[in-house]
């Protein structure tokens, strides 16, 4: 059934101008007004979401309007297509083309850079998890994405969006994304040379790599934002992320999104809806290499552990110690070397906690802090978890002294994740009976930057 038009003042135009029933006819004189912009694709399905809520690009609208006025006689100021200002874009819906997702793309990085302390109205959305989902797994792919546009676009320049991403991942790491510094710097730089390049000129080899650099991308900064406490800003970028990897024909990094979506709502607890999108991603990577199998297991377990589905998340563990016992062999694309035996140790230590089975659970304390130098965020992430592991078990003692440690791994960490993290053992700990070395580990924990 044909969802409802939202824009009356669009369809009205629309319907004054002849296009009432002629949709492909419109799309086809807008993409001869913006023929100076590239080869725009859009078609009468374009129009139809924007119809339906969808937010065309600023120079789209101005292409629209020059199309409407032509035909009606008479000026269209921009103002009256009913698409509102840029700020109000609404929850990311997964775009229906490669046009659409460079539009979006365009949109929501403006947006990000000319707002980035206000976090994007809105919460995390099941529903349009799941329609991205399903967009992305089932939706037929993309015949070309060859675009001629104003800018040459080379392999070369490609190549350099990559490193980008390697240093604000490394900064991500190091730090923490509860700054706005590095998310300013990124938001800024997808702004100013990333989108031009998406509207440049390109052959298909090329745009497809393009897309895999800008999904890239996309998906740091929709981590980023998820560790910053931005959760629909988020959602936006990992659905913009998702459209964009399957434009470049990358099923295993649109995989690894999704089950970046599954750890977001893992932790505001949409449990349910995290353990669908992670099993989609499962199911959308088929044969993939042992590493991202590793990885995207581990996220299934925690999601069933969230749930108290004990057999299913100790089958995912298994699957994911197995993947993992064959990385050596089958190490799988760049993006997910980051993932060792220490991150998989973490997510069997948070999920057989939920679980309640804590003596197991600890059994995987020792390898979860066997991570790198540069993993200052995850150290402290796991040293917390096993904080509260202990107090949740009973071990007062051995929660104190771990809590203890905590300091020295969270001075240069800023992370609402973590923040919530030293919340939960607060929480816990104040739920022990009251002793000395538990006021005092409690007022070091309040006195933590990170806990602030």
């Amino acid at each position: 059934m044909a969802r409802p038009v939202t824009n009356a003042a669009f369809e009205g135009l629309l319907l004054a101008a002849g296009y009432g029933n002629a949709h492909a006819a419109f799309a086809r004189q807008l993409n001869h007004a913006g023929r100076n912009e590239g080869t725009w694709r859009y078609d009468a399905a374009s129009v139809y979401w924007w119809l339906r809520g969808r937010r065309p690009g600023e120079h789209v609208q101005a292409a629209m309007a020059e199309t409407l006025a032509r035909k009606l006689g008479r000026s269209v100021a921009v103002t009256e297509l009913g698409f509102g200002a840029a700020d109000s874009i609404g929850m990311c819906v997964y775009p229906a083309s490669v046009d659409g997702a460079i539009d979006t793309a365009e949109q929501i990085w403006t947006r990000l850079a000319k707002h980035l302390n206000q976090h994007a109205s809105g919460t995390f959305d099941g529903g349009k998890a799941r329609e991205a989902a399903l967009g992305w797994r089932y939706d037929l792919p993309d015949e070309t994405v060859s675009r001629r546009g104003r800018q040459h676009i080379a392999a070369t320049d490609v190549q350099s969006l990559y490193a980008l991403a390697d240093h604000f991942t490394d900064l991500d790491r190091r730090h923490g994304s509860g700054s706005p510094h590095t998310r300013a710097v990124m938001a800024d730089f997808l702004v100013r040379q990333v989108a031009p390049m998406l509207h440049g000129t390109y052959t298909d080899s090329v745009g497809r790599d393009l897309m895999r650099a800008a999904a890239t991308l996309s998906g740091q900064l929709a981590f980023m934002s998820y560790d910053a406490g931005a959760h629909a800003m988020a959602q936006h970028h990992v659905t913009l992320g998702l459209r964009l990897a399957k434009a470049a024909d990358d099923r295993l990094y649109g995989a690894h999104l999704l089950a970046n979506l599954s750890t977001q709502a893992v932790f505001l607890g949409h449990s349910r809806e995290a353990a669908r999108l992670v099993e989609a991603a499962i199911d959308g990577a088929g044969r993939a290499p042992a590493a991202v199998l590793a990885r995207l297991h581990a996220t299934a377990a925690m999601a069933y552990g969230k749930l108290g589905e004990r057999r299913a998340c100790q089958l995912a563990l298994a699957r994911a110690e197995r993947a993992l016992d064959r990385m050596g062999t089958d190490p799988g694309p760049r993006w997910v070397g980051y993932f060792s035996p220490a991150h998989l140790a973490g997510a069997a230590l948070r999920c057989l906690g939920d679980l309640h089975l804590y003596r197991q659970a600890l059994e995987h304390a020792p390898e979860a802090l066997t991570l790198g130098s540069q993993n200052t965020r995850t150290r402290a992430l796991h040293t917390a978890l096993v904080a509260m592991t202990h107090a949740r078990a009973g071990h007062t003692d051995a929660a104190c002294s771990w809590t203890r440690k905590l300091a020295q791994h969270c001075s240069d960490v800023q992370s609402a994740r973590l923040q919530q993290r030293l919340c939960e053992l607060a929480t816990t700990l104040s739920s022990r009976p009251a002793a000395p070395q538990v006021n005092e580990v409690l007022h070091g924990l309040t006195a933590m930057p990170a806990a602030r």
